[in-house]
């Protein structure tokens, strides 16, 4: 909320300058003589422009975007050999496909940056109202500048960054919905300084004579740092702090305001939402990494064929007879060229020939898989959440299969794991214990001590009074039992608390006119004027407010976690607070502290002058603020302490349990402390009762050195591992945030590695669950990386609601917002966001795992059908003498890898399901049979590669020794080599897509369209190909090669057999693995089909 600052002393000490700072004059008007001097400076109109390309850059500027890639640059460096030299393939074969895939991709990314201009065009052309000369004119939005004074009404949304000056409302707040930038559909309250709240009109407004310094554009919606100068005539500026509470952000809509007025501050490209559109740091999936590295060996074998051929063509034509054969028409230049030449031109013209080993559509399908895949997360019905009104988001489809390899899940616990919905079981004053259905039974309150603390938590909140009600509405209300006034506020702690003081007999009514009302037990209404508020902070973990008796007493209160106020209190029984703190953390209540001090009028004045230099800053202005607090926050007297419930989210225990059975290792990561997490943590199953917990916390360490409690731990844990017994013991490791930043910090005491990580690593490798409590943001971000880092490499989630959670979120492999009741900040900042945490078992368990299974097979198999393609041209070489000419027509060529066998691979990748949902729901442990990326390991990559080296082999082979001095024609004649090419090649087309279906497990009618429609293309096409004589060819090779092909009985059968043959030894491991060595996917396969079979006897037997 809005803060009253007032400097005691009548003026600022202002004394730094800050060069990342920029002033706004507004209105345009220059300040008053006598003050700075007017430095007119140019801003960027409002002009959003969110589109990548005009009409004349598109062509040039997305060619090179695209020729950044790798694989494209590498294609096109083959088809610029292939137009330089002679080579045995025709520029078509490389030119086309590399056009399809250029094109594809142009296409969609123009169509894309049109729906981008077209947005623009709507934002920039909106109306706006802007004050100018005390009158009030309509212009569009591109045109605003910074400066302008502008007027909204309710329901329309900002055009631009702007400072509130005032509204229609007495006290100059304003009601904001921040829906489009975080997704928070809740009202929120924006401030106008106080000194400008009286601006009511457009004639008093124009006459404000002030200007605005503040930091330069930055994309945290959340901060903002600045001052405001006002000029008066015949008195000196005043200078007002200005920060988020006073920012209302472009694409905010106005609600429950008639209007407001406020200044434009930044504008266009400037704004927070446009600096937002940045994209987050790439993430690169495991899957990834290793499709690079087959690449890399792809292209190694590549190289040594072009090598081995040229060589090898050299040693055949050493011979004088070989060196000038009659197929080579070598020119009178060629003749003349050096031998290094003519070998490195070779050289050239075989990679050209079997570059085809490289996927040039496989980088289109991949990406066309993972965003069309994104789609079945987002349409998930189950992951739909009916009180939200919200299902699962993908904000990135990168990591689809990443979410199938995940080994550590880190989790935040309060709106995570738990409800965030606080409820208000009891307090502690003077350690005596109060119950609100107890006091309301009769229990009578009337100490002084108890109702200082009643009042300090009815005025030491945020909390907003959504509907207010009259005094005497409130009073029948209360005294018949019915709810009365409904409260708002960002921490639902604080919620909890205004309403348990209410069931107490203390009700907060409404904030206005900067006094606090209270009606208190006795019916009476108390005021206090609110001076100051010292926001919640996660490094303090406390607020505190001062406020003005109408005794004319000043006061501040404050609460805030045990750790924070007890280090504070002087006085208090602190010793039996402490008590029942500890006690309501065991049972997993949290917790809260309230102490207050008494100030003088000196110390207020101190206070407001330490305060107000603090927030007149712009540089630092947190440090500064945290200063001053630190001095502020002293000397309390302890009152008591609050305990409220957080339930457990419904199902959260069952999903935890899911993923340790999945083999994966789960750590909370908390900012409670260690009593309260440990209980959450049992009650949701991490830990169990037959867990042995160590305990590696600050406690412990005063006990024993650090040094020691480590290796006590480590030998503990290394004990047990060592001890051959089925029944291990389970441990759990419990590790605070001071703790841990010990361990983190290089020590000298240890040797070796210079710090304690290693041992902590050891002993957290060893834990089957670590909770870690007391963290600060960063520090979640610290355990995460850590993890990252350890040789094991393990594959890190995390998932959180809260800002606090966001660091975490961005360090892992794997980053998942809730969408919860602290904002959408973890949801934005996420790559996937779900309503609730049971909905991470299903997004795991379920889509990681088939998502993973389907690219893995994506990516092998385009390496495999390759191979296949490919290696046949390698050995027809040894038949031709290494004379380049390519086995297979150039159609064929060009055509495979983009229209014969992309297809079905790229549904099989999308639809596949090789076992059910519900098996996969049902049975976790399938998810280890596919941990640390068994299926795109190096010996399953070496299989798929003999493989395809074996059924390559068998193709030409078989065909090979099938033709060799036999006719095959009804007229006596034998096959040419384009037939005998041709036969290969239809060999290939068909084992390669029969493959496919021999590893389909789920079959519907599109799979079969699309699988036989394949075959039955390139069928058609290579009739159509064969059968007509084409005009824009210079030569005829192919007429009537595929009609002669089929028109031969023995070709037939020719090519049946191969493909048996082809298929078999896939066949034949398929059955040994199910048999001998099945895995527990294979045995989850089996089952429906052994419980249909049973079920289909059981039924016949009963008939």
């Amino acid at each position: 909320m809005y803060l009253r600052y007032i400097d005691m002393h009548g003026s600022f000490d202002i004394d730094e300058y800050w060069v990342d700072s920029r002033t706004v004059y507004i209105g345009h008007k220059e300040p008053p003589l006598g003050a700075d001097a007017y430095i007119p400076q140019r801003y960027p109109d409002n002009r959003i422009v969110s589109s990548k390309y005009t009409l004349w850059n598109f062509i040039p500027k997305n060619l090179f975007e695209q020729f950044r890639r790798i694989a494209n640059f590498y294609f096109l460096l083959i088809f610029l050999v292939q137009l330089i030299i002679d080579t045995p393939t025709s520029p078509v074969t490389s030119g086309l496909p590399l056009f399809f895939v250029i094109t594809v991709t142009a296409i969609k990314q123009g169509y894309e940056d049109w729906l981008r201009h077209k947005a623009d065009c709507s934002i920039n052309e909106c109306p706006v109202d802007v004050v100018k000369e005390g009158t009030v004119v309509r212009t569009q939005s591109h045109k605003l500048r910074v400066g302008d004074v502008v007027m909204a009404r309710e329901d329309e949304t900002f055009p631009c960054d702007l400072i509130l000056l005032s509204s229609s409302r007495d006290d100059g707040t304003c009601y904001v919905t921040t829906t489009s930038l975080d997704g928070e559909s809740s009202h929120k309250t924006y401030y106008a300084v106080p000194d400008t709240t009286a601006f009511k009109t457009e004639q008093e407004v124009d006459s404000l004579h002030a200007t605005i310094e503040c930091e330069q554009p930055q994309p945290d919606l959340y901060k903002f740092v600045g001052r405001i100068n006002i000029y008066k005539e015949s008195e000196d500026p005043i200078a007002r702090p200005l920060g988020a509470e006073n920012l209302l952000l472009r694409g905010a809509t106005l609600k429950n305001t008639e209007h407001i007025y406020a200044v434009a501050i930044y504008t266009g490209m400037d704004t927070k939402m446009t600096l937002n559109y940045q994209s987050k740091s790439q993430k690169r999936s495991a899957v990834e990494k290793s499709m690079n590295a087959f690449l890399i060996v792809y292209l190694c074998i590549l190289i040594s064929k072009a090598v081995i051929n040229t060589v090898l063509k050299y040693v055949w034509q050493w011979p004088a007879d070989h060196d000038q054969p009659w197929y080579n028409h070598r020119t009178e230049i060629d003749r003349e060229r050096h031998v290094v030449i003519r070998a490195f031109t070779d050289f050239l013209a075989f990679m050209v020939l079997f570059n085809y080993i490289i996927p040039v559509s496989m980088y289109v399908t991949v990406e066309m898989q993972k965003f069309l895949g994104s789609y079945f997360i987002a349409w998930d019905k189950d992951m739909y959440d009916d009180e939200m009104g919200e299902g699962a988001q993908v904000n990135t489809s990168d990591l689809n299969e990443e979410l199938g390899q995940v080994e550590y899940v880190f989790t935040d616990k309060t709106g995570t794991l738990t409800e965030n919905n606080m409820e208000f079981i009891e307090c502690c004053v003077d350690g005596h214990v109060y119950i609100p259905h107890a006091i309301c039974n009769g229990q009578i309150l009337s100490a002084q001590q108890e109702d200082l603390f009643f009042r300090a938590l009815c005025v030491c909140h945020t909390v907003q009074v959504k509907e207010e009600e009259t005094v005497e509405s409130i009073k029948r209300g209360i005294h018949q039992g019915k709810a009365t006034s409904s409260y708002i506020s960002s921490s639902p702690d604080e919620v909890a608390l205004v309403e348990g003081m209410k069931r107490l007999g203390y009700t907060y009514l409404r904030l206005k006119d900067r006094h606090m009302e209270i009606l208190n037990k006795e019916d009476e209404i108390e005021r206090f004027e609110l001076l100051h508020v010292l926001n919640f902070d996660s490094v303090r973990r406390r607020m505190s407010v001062i406020v003005k008796s109408s005794a004319g007493e000043y006061l501040l209160f404050c609460k805030g976690a045990d750790s924070s106020i007890f280090p504070r209190v002087v006085s208090g029984k602190v010793g039996q607070v402490r008590a029942r703190v500890e006690q309501n953390a065991l049972e997993g209540l949290r917790t809260l502290c309230v102490a207050y001090r008494s100030l003088s009028l000196a110390e207020y004045e101190e206070a407001c002058h330490k305060l107000s230099d603090a927030k007149l800053a712009l540089q630092d202005r947190e440090q500064r603020l945290a200063q001053a607090y630190d001095l502020i926050e002293r000397d309390f007297t302890l009152l008591g302490a609050t305990a409220v419930e957080d339930r457990l989210q419904e199902k959260a225990a069952d999903t935890i349990e899911s993923l340790h059975k999945a083999g994966m290792k789960v750590w909370v990561l908390t900012g409670d402390k260690m009593e309260t997490a440990a209980a959450t943590c049992y009650a949701s199953k991490l830990f169990r009762r037959s867990t042995q917990i160590l305990e590696l916390t600050k406690k412990r360490t005063e006990e024993q050195s650090l040094h020691d409690v480590l290796f006590d731990l480590s030998r503990t844990v290394l004990r047990q591992r060592s001890l051959l017994s089925v029944d291990c013991q389970d441990y759990g490791l419990i590790i605070d945030g001071a703790t841990l930043s010990a361990v983190l910090k290089p020590s000298p005491e240890s040797s070796g590695s210079g710090n304690y990580r290693e041992i902590f690593l050891e002993i957290c490798r060893n834990c089957s669950a670590v909770l870690c409590c007391r963290m600060a943001p960063l520090q979640k971000a610290q355990i995460v990386k850590l993890i990252k880092a350890s040789k094991e490499h393990p594959i890190t989630l995390a998932i959180g609601d809260g800002a606090n959670d966001v660091s975490m979120i961005l360090e892992a492999h794997v980053g998942i917002g809730i969408m919860g009741k602290e904002g959408r900040q973890a949801a934005r900042n996420s790559d996937y966001a779900i309503p609730k945490f049971k909905h991470l078992k299903k997004m795991l368990l379920v889509h990681g795992h088939i998502y993973y299974i389907r690219i893995a097979e994506l990516v092998q198999y385009f390496f495999y059908k390759n191979v296949c393609f490919i290696f046949p041209q390698f050995l027809y070489q040894f038949f031709c003498g290494f004379s380049q000419q390519p086995l297979y027509d150039t159609a064929y060529l060009t055509l495979y890898n983009i229209s014969f066998t992309s297809l079905p691979i790229l549904l099989y990748s999308l639809i596949e399901k090789h076992v059910s949902i519900e098996t996969l729901k049902r049975d976790p442990t399938l998810y280890r049979d596919i941990a640390k990326n068994s299926l795109l390991r190096w010996p399953v990559f070496l299989y798929w590669t003999c493989l395809g080296l074996f059924d390559a082999c068998i193709f030409f082979f078989g065909a090979y020794f099938l033709f060799d001095n036999t006719t095959f024609t009804s007229n006596g004649q034998m096959f040419g080599n384009w037939t005998f090419g041709t036969l290969v090649f239809t060999v290939l087309v068909f084992t390669v897509t029969l493959k496919l279906a021999l590893d389909t497990h789920h079959w519907t009618w599109i799979n079969h369209f699309v699988i036989w429609g394949s075959l039955l293309f390139y069928v058609i096409f290579s009739l159509l190909w064969g059968g007509i004589i084409w005009p824009f060819l210079n030569y005829q090779r192919m007429y009537y090669v595929f009609m002669q092909m089929l028109s031969s009985g023995p070709a037939w059968l020719s090519i049946i057999l191969l493909i048996m043959v082809s298929l078999l030894p896939d066949v034949v491991k398929k059955v040994l693995c199910r048999t001998l060595w099945p895995t527990a996917t294979h045995l989850a396969q089996v089952g429906p089909q052994l419980d249909h079979t049973r079920g289909w006897f059981e039924s016949f037997y009963q008939h």
